[in-house]
C-alpha cells in the first residue's frame, strides 16, 4: 500500500523466528481487541512496550465476525480422539490450508504435537518449560503460545491465580531449554461485554494479569517480567547465535543450563535454577551463589530481580439509593397464545434462539380436574437456568453449574380452576468455547412433568409455544430510544423485588474518575447496560465455595460515559435492590518494593544494586510513608502485613519520605 507501513520478512529456523533475517527473542502478550473499547488500545500498548513486549497477541473472534452457523475448532488435538480416523486427515488439511494462503508468515497450532510441516506446533499452559516435548521437527522453534498468568473465573467458583515469581521461574526455564518466544495469556484481560463470555465465564476477564481488567499496572507482575525481559535480552546475542553447552549438576534440585559463545568453549550466559522450596548456596565456576527458593539467576547479567507490589481498591463516588431516581418495568410472561413458534415437543435450546438472545420461553396449557388445588411441576434441563412461572406468578428458579450444567427444578405451586398456564424461561449464561460435536450438544429443558393427587402427567411431548428473547430486548429499552416505547412505573415499594425487572435511571459521570466501576452487590443476577452498550452479565446470587460472589463490580470504560445523562439500565431476573448500588472509582492507593543484598536491576540502562524504586500509577502521587526499614524486616508487601525485624535503621522512614516522590 502506497505510503503505509511495510511488515517485515517473518521466517524460522530452529533456534527462533526470524524477522529480516535477523534471529529474534520474543516476548509477546494477548490483548483481545472486544474485550476493551478501542479507546484504550493505545494505552494498554504502550505500557505493554513500557513493560518489555515486543508482540500483540490477538484472536479473531468468529462469534464476533461471522455470528451466523459455520464450523469456531479451538485446541483439536484436545477433541482429535473423539472424531477417531477422520482426525489427522483433517489437520492436514488444515495446515495445508493456512500455508496455502501465502500470508508471507509463518503457521503455529497450538497444542498439536503432530502439526505438519511447516506449522510449527506450539505450547500452550504454565510450565511449559517442564512439558513440552519440544518441536516434531529439527528445523522448528520452541513457541510457547500460551504462558497462563492466571486464569479466567466462572461464576461460582473460586478464583484460580498465579504468582508473578511462579510466571517468571518458568519463563526463564522456557528460554534455559532453548526456548525463544513467549507470550502471556492473558497480558491484559478486559472486559467480556454483552453476552460474549462463554459458559458460566465472569464478565472480568483475566483481571490478575500484568494490566488488570481496567488496563492498570497490576504489581508486582507487571515489573517483576519487565526486569526479567531485561535480563534475558542482555544476553540474547548468547542466546541466539551462540551455542547451548551440556547442563551442569549443582545440587539435588539445583542445575546450571549454559550458553557459550560459538567460537569459545566458555560460558558466556548461564541459568542457575533452584526448584527447592528453600534457599540454597551453591558453588558455580568457583564462585558461590545464594539461590532463592523456586528461583532462576540468570548470569553475569541478572539475579533474582524484585519489583514494587501495589493494591487496588474501589471507593464509592455516587450512591443509587433514592427510590424516585429508579423506574421499573415488568417484563410480561408469555402464554401459549403468545408464542409465535409452536412444536409438538421441547425444542433444542442453542439451535432455536441461533444465539441472538440468553432467552427461550416454553410455554403449555393445560386443565386439571376441579378438585386439584395443589401441584408439583418438575423439569429436567440441560442448562443453565430456568425460571418457571404459572399463571404468570414465579414459582420457582434453579440452575446449574460451571462444571454441570445440568439440573432438576421441582417446586410445588397452586392450580386455578380451569385453564393453567405455565411458562418456562430457560436462560444461557454463555456457549461452550471448546469440545468435541459441540453442534450435538443440548441445552434447556428435555422433559417436564406435574404430579397432583391423581398422578403424574408428563408433559415433555405436548403441545408447546416458544418465543425467542424478552419484550425489553426487542424493544431495546436499554437504549435512550428504545426507553420511550414502554411505559416505565415508580419503583415497586414492596419489601420483596418482583423477578424479570427491568430498572432504569440517569446519572452524571464525575470527570477526575479514571477507572470506574458498577458495584451491583444488592442484585442477584441479570445483565447490566450503561448508554445502551452492555457491560456484562451479573450474578451475584451464586456463591462460591469460599461463600463470596465470584464478581459484584463491573467495569465502566469511559468511553461508554457521558458528562451528564448517562442511562442505567438492569435486567434482573430473580429479584434485586437497585437501591444498594453504587458506583465506584477504582485507584491504585498503596505501592510497595523491596530488595535484599543480593538483588539488583536495570535500571535506565544501567544496573543497580539494592535500590528499591517505585512508581505511582498515572497522575497519582505519594501522599504518605506507611513503613520503611532498612534492615531485617518482618512480613512483605500486598496484604501480607510488615513489621521492623531484629535490625532496624531508625532513620529509614525519615530518608524514605526526603525522596517518596512520583
Amino acid at each position: 500500500m502506497s505510503g503505509g507501513v511495510r511488515g517485515g520478512e517473518v521466517t524460522y529456523d530452529g533456534r527462533s523466528l526470524i524477522i529480516n533475517g535477523e534471529r529474534k527473542v520474543l516476548f509477546s502478550g494477548s490483548i483481545h481487541y472486544p474485550r476493551s473499547p478501542r479507546e484504550m488500545w493505545p494505552s494498554l500498548i504502550s505500557k505493554a512496550k513500557e513493560g518489555g513486549l515486543d508482540v500483540i497477541q490477538t484472536y479473531v473472534f468468529w462469534n464476533l465476525h461471522e455470528p451466523q452457523p459455520g464450523k469456531i475448532e479451538n485446541e483439536y488435538q484436545m477433541v482429535e480422539n473423539a472424531f477417531g480416523e477422520r482426525g489427522p486427515p483433517y489437520i492436514k488439511w488444515a495446515a495445508e490450508m493456512a500455508v496455502g494462503l501465502q500470508t508471507g508468515v509463518p503457521w503455529v497450532m497450538c497444542k498439536q504435537d503432530d502439526a505438519p510441516d511447516p506449522v510449527i506446533n506450539a505450547c500452550n499452559g504454565r510450565k511449559c518449560g517442564e512439558t513440552f516435548k519440544g518441536p516434531n521437527s529439527p528445523n522448528k522453534p520452541s513457541i510457547w503460545t500460551e504462558n497462563w498468568t492466571s486464569r479466567y473465573q466462572a461464576y461460582g467458583e473460586d478464583p484460580i491465580g498465579r504468582t508473578a515469581d511462579d510466571i517468571a521461574f518458568h519463563v526463564a526455564l522456557w528460554v534455559a531449554r532453548n526456548g525463544s518466544f513467549v507470550n502471556y495469556y492473558m497480558y491484559h484481560g478486559g472486559t467480556n461485554f454483552g453476552r460474549e463470555a462463554s459458559a458460566f465465564v465472569t464478565a472480568s476477564y483475566y483481571d490478575d494479569a500484568p494490566l488488570d481488567e481496567y488496563g492498570m499496572i497490576n504489581q508486582p507482575k507487571w515489573g517483576h517480567l519487565k526486569e526479567l525481559h531485561a535480563a534475558i535480552k542482555l544476553c540474547s546475542n548468547t542466546l541466539l547465535l551462540g551455542k547451548a553447552m551440556t547442563p551442569l549438576q549443582l545440587g539435588p534440585k539445583q542445575e546450571a543450563y549454559l550458553f557459550a559463545e560459538n567460537s569459545s568453549e566458555e560460558c558466556a550466559s548461564a541459568f542457575l535454577v533452584n526448584k527447592d522450596k528453600q534457599n540454597v548456596d551453591v558453588v558455580f565456576q568457583n564462585s558461590s551463589y545464594k539461590l532463592l527458593a523456586n528461583s532462576i539467576s540468570i548470569l553475569p547479567d541478572c539475579r533474582n530481580v524484585k519489583t514494587q507490589t501495589n493494591t487496588r481498591t474501589r471507593i464509592p463516588i455516587m450512591y443509587f439509593n433514592a427510590s424516585d431516581q429508579w423506574e421499573e418495568f415488568k417484563e410480561p410472561i408469555p402464554n401459549f397464545e403468545d408464542t409465535s413458534l409452536k412444536s409438538d415437543t421441547l425444542l433444542e435450546h442453542t439451535d432455536t434462539t441461533k444465539d441472538t438472545s440468553d432467552y427461550l420461553w416454553y410455554s403449555f396449557s393445560f386443565q386439571p380436574e376441579p378438585s386439584d388445588t395443589r401441584a408439583q411441576l418438575s423439569v429436567h434441563s440441560l442448562g443453565h437456568v430456568l425460571h418457571a412461572f404459572v399463571n404468570g406468578v414465579p414459582v420457582g428458579s434453579a440452575h446449574g453449574s460451571y462444571k454441570n450444567t445440568s439440573f432438576t427444578l421441582q417446586t410445588d405451586f397452586s392450580l386455578s380452576n380451569g385453564i393453567n398456564n405455565v411458562s418456562l424461561l430457560s436462560v444461557m449464561v454463555g456457549l461452550p468455547d471448546s469440545g468435541a460435536y459441540l453442534e450435538r450438544k443440548r441445552y434447556g429443558p428435555v422433559a417436564v412433568s406435574i404430579q397432583n393427587k391423581e398422578g403424574s402427567m408428563n408433559f415433555t411431548n405436548y403441545k408447546w409455544g416458544q418465543k425467542v428473547g424478552l419484550l425489553g430486548e426487542n424493544l431495546q429499552i436499554y437504549t435512550d430510544e428504545g426507553s420511550k416505547i414502554i411505559q416505565w412505573s415508580k419503583l415497586s415499594s414492596s419489601d420483596i423485588s418482583p423477578p424479570l425487572t427491568w430498572y432504569k435511571t440517569v446519572f452524571d459521570a464525575t470527570g477526575e474518575d479514571e477507572y470506574v466501576a458498577l458495584n451491583l452487590n444488592g442484585m442477584r443476577k441479570g445483565e447490566a447496560r450503561v448508554n445502551g452498550r452492555s457491560i456484562g452479565r451479573y450474578w451475584p446470587s451464586l456463591i462460591t465455595p469460599r461463600g463470596e460472589p465470584s464478581q459484584i463490580s463491573y467495569n465502566i470504560p469511559r468511553s461508554f460515559l457521558k458528562p451528564t445523562g448517562n442511562l442505567l439500565v438492569l435486567l434482573e431476573e430473580e429479584g434485586g435492590d437497585p437501591l444498594s448500588i453504587t458506583l465506584e472509582s477504582v485507584v491504585i492507593d498503596s505501592v510497595c518494593g523491596k530488595a535484599r543484598a543480593s538483588h539488583y536491576r536495570h535500571y535506565n540502562g544501567s544496573r543497580e544494586a539494592k535500590v528499591v524504586h517505585l512508581q505511582c500509577a498515572p497522575n497519582g502521587y505519594i501522599t504518605k510513608i506507611l513503613f520503611a526499614s532498612y534492615g531485617t524486616p518482618f512480613g512483605g508487601c500486598g496484604r501480607d502485613g510488615h513489621a521492623i525485624g531484629y535490625c532496624d535503621s531508625p532513620n529509614s522512614k525519615f530518608a524514605a519520605e526526603k525522596v517518596s516522590f512520583c
